[in-house]
């Protein structure tokens, strides 16, 4: 699908002329790429359909970062406070990459941390080590897609 791109594009610079040598890239291009379209979401329905899902097991590999994937939320928490984004990413980042290289809980180091605690109190600290922040919007987005 997306090698329909280039001749798409090289297509663009004669769509005024409407010749012999524009309109038979769109008469190979478009159905074949719409007959190729249909085969992938038939393809992909089936994929969906005998999909297995383990929220257990997600979470258990979400955790194995040791919560540093929460690093954007404390970050932006900092942000919120009115520390600007390159001070709040230099600390957070600092952090983060000590957790992970040392195989230490990220949300016991941010708790730790005097500079940190300086600007966030604990529940604010709490609340960006949360999963249930990602999972606000689902039923928003369920509903747009005709999913109730």
């Amino acid at each position: 699908m997306r090698s329909y791109i280039i001749p798409a594009y090289e297509d663009i610079s004669l769509w005024h002329e409407r010749d012999i040598s524009h309109s038979s890239v769109e008469r190979i291009i478009l159905p074949d790429s719409t007959i190729l379209l249909d085969y992938m979401l038939n393809r992909y329905a089936i994929t969906l359909k005998n999909l297995v899902v383990y929220p257990e097991n997600m979470l258990k590999n979400i955790m194995l970062t040791n919560k540093v994937i929460f690093s954007q939320r404390v970050m932006n928490a900092i942000i919120n406070k009115g520390i600007s984004r390159e001070a709040s990413y230099d600390l957070v980042q600092k952090i983060a990459k000590y957790s992970y290289d040392n195989n230490l809980s990220f949300e016991d180091l941010v708790n730790e941390d005097k500079e940190i605690k300086s600007y966030l109190k604990d529940d604010e600290i709490k609340e960006c080590f949360t999963i249930e922040y990602y999972f606000k919007n689902v039923d928003t987005i369920y509903e747009r897609v005709g999913i109730k």
